[in-house]
């Protein structure tokens, strides 16, 4: 309370001489004015004063007036007014409308000063309550602005995983429109294995988008030979889980899409690579992901075959459940029928030129 300054309004005479001498020996800071003070002088940003010590002067008309005038300046401003009367009823409505705050004997010191306690204690409050409304409000105006940009950052970056990914498409005719393709099919397993948790499910879908990120480290002269790879060159191929997994760990992207990238060649009987994983050592997410990239590999366009039809697709699939699929997954997909899954390769799809229009492209360039 040592900060706080109380000012009383009352004459020189020696019972508040005692009073001021009192209360001033108990660390309380006070200052005396005869005449009540202007309301507007008691409020404002930088008050001078914490409460005020009203003595009832008998003009019941003028107090109130000057009571209200206070309280609307600020409704907050404690105030403590000292009575004789032996009647309390004449001060009812001052405590009903707010006006005052506690009602004590002149002559009552310790009534006097439990009553300034409780004033000072409940300013404090408010204060404080309306300091920490001011930094709630600000704090929230500060989290909606980040949660813009956090949208906005977001959106950027899908916006970008899609468009490296169509580039990386592109740059290899034989995945052409693959990556979309995949990233739904992998959303939809996921979530009939039970996956409902949507920034796991988004995880997926950008692990699906970069699978194959690593391949922008693997040259052309590899990448695009139309003829069958050396052992070396196979071994330079076989390195792009790896490296894309390196792309990613070091822009710290979620552990869902470093497991697909990583791990999207494991086999389920561990003859995959890189690792050489076997069922439950592969994460779920690409064991899922695995499935999702043999449905769209068999049901593709490929330079040295026609692509083959969902029912062909279907067959293949659950002929390698146990050894290439986790069987479980193999189960989830057929769950659905074969249409469904045609259905989202052609919603996919549909806006992309066709093979043929893409070598015309190719050739203007």
């Amino acid at each position: 309370m040592n900060n706080h300054r109380i000012l009383i309004v009352s004459g020189d005479d020696s019972r508040t001489r005692s009073l001021i001498s009192f209360l001033s020996g108990l660390d309380l800071k006070i200052e005396r004015t005869t005449a009540c003070p202007k309301a507007s002088s008691l409020t404002g940003s930088r008050p001078r004063f914490s409460l005020l010590i009203l003595p009832a002067s008998g003009r019941k008309d003028q107090e109130i007036a000057f009571l209200r005038d206070l309280h609307k300046a600020d409704p907050g401003f404690p105030v403590v007014m000292l009575s004789n009367s032996s009647e309390p009823r004449s001060l009812i409505s001052f405590l009903q409308e707010d006006l005052i705050d506690q009602v004590s004997s002149p002559d009552n010191f310790a009534g006097i000063y439990s009553a300034v306690r409780n004033g000072l204690a409940r300013r404090q409050l408010a204060v404080e309550n309306e300091h920490y409304i001011k930094s709630l409000t600000k704090l929230k105006l500060e989290q909606s602005r980040n949660i813009r940009k956090t949208l906005e950052l977001e959106e950027i970056n899908d916006t970008t995983l899609e468009n490296l990914m169509t580039a990386l498409d592109l740059r290899d005719v034989e995945t052409f429109g693959h990556s979309q393709s995949v990233a739904k099919y992998s959303r939809l397993l996921a979530r009939i294995l039970g996956i409902e948790d949507k920034q796991i499910l988004d995880n997926i879908r950008k692990g699906a988008l970069l699978h194959d990120v690593g391949k922008i480290a693997i040259p052309d002269s590899i990448l695009k030979k139309p003829g069958r790879l050396t052992v070396q060159e196979w071994e330079k191929i076989r390195l792009h889980p790896s490296l894309g997994y390196g792309l990613v760990k070091e822009i710290k992207l979620v552990k869902e899409a470093g497991n697909i990238i990583l791990c999207h060649h494991e086999k389920y009987d561990g003859t995959g690579y890189p690792g050489g994983l076997r069922k439950k050592e592969i994460p779920l997410e690409a064991r899922v992901f695995a499935l999702a990239d043999a449905l769209d590999a068999i049901t593709s366009h490929r330079p040295y075959r026609r692509e083959g039809d969902f029912a062909a697709a279907g067959q293949e699939i659950r002929k390698h459940a146990g050894t290439q699929f986790d069987p479980r997954v193999v189960d989830a997909f057929t769950k659905l029928p074969l249409e469904r899954w045609e259905k989202i390769r052609y919603e996919t799809t549909r806006l992309l030129p066709s093979i043929m229009e893409y070598h015309s492209l190719v050739k203007k360039k």
